[in-house]
């Protein structure tokens, strides 16, 4: 497994250092709850190893990252409802903040709740005009 590293917020949850409320782990990955929830619920699933964008984490850890997001999932689906978000993102442009690969998982409660998704390329007859 990939080292972690000393000055990441996401390294020092995993080491024990900064405290969190974990939800499940397994031997690759780690859940916790949000510290700043988009809605109730929201959670986080993080590769035990460190890497910055996906294809920096080995395979095996991320495929442990798949499964526990698979099984937070479903726990969030009874808990939450059955409409939520999976986001990740990689890299600063693409407006990762933590620089550690990490998916939220955002229940959708409502239309106006959770995540809003907005702006980005125009609608298919838009961009066609």
């Amino acid at each position: 497994m990939a080292a972690l590293i000393a000055d990441c917020l996401f390294c020092k949850i995993i080491r024990g250092e900064i405290p969190s409320v974990k939800i499940a782990e397994n031997a690759g990955a780690l859940a916790f709850m949000d510290v700043f929830p988009t809605s109730k619920g929201h959670c986080l699933v993080i590769p035990k190893a460190h890497g910055v964008r996906c294809h920096e984490v080995p395979e095996d850890c991320m495929a442990d990252v798949g499964r526990l997001l698979s099984q937070v999932s479903k726990g969030v689906a009874a808990e939450f409802g059955q409409d939520y978000n999976v986001l990740q993102n990689n890299g600063e442009i693409a407006h990762q903040v933590v620089k550690h690969v990490h998916f939220h998982i955002i229940p959708k409660p409502d239309e106006a709740s959770g995540l809003v998704i907005g702006g980005g390329a125009p609608p298919p007859a838009q961009a066609a005009a």
